[in-house]
């Protein structure tokens, strides 16, 4: 079983999100994983042969 406090950020068990302090910002990160063509979600995310990944890093307050 998970912690609570986790159950709301990562819902479906991707580990797909996270976020850091440094100083006094919050950095969030995001991984997606699109199709090849960038379109559409991939097909399988686990499969390298028809995903792109992409990595997001923003600051908390740009959100």
């Amino acid at each position: 079983m998970r912690p609570a406090h986790l159950a709301h950020n990562d819902p479906y068990l991707e580990h797909d999100f996270g976020s850091i302090q440094l100083g006094e910002n919050t950095i969030f990160w995001k991984i997606d994983y699109y199709d090849l063509d960038l379109q559409m979600h991939s097909p399988d995310p686990s499969d390298e042969t028809v995903t792109a990944r992409v990595l997001t890093i923003m600051l908390a307050e740009e959100y």
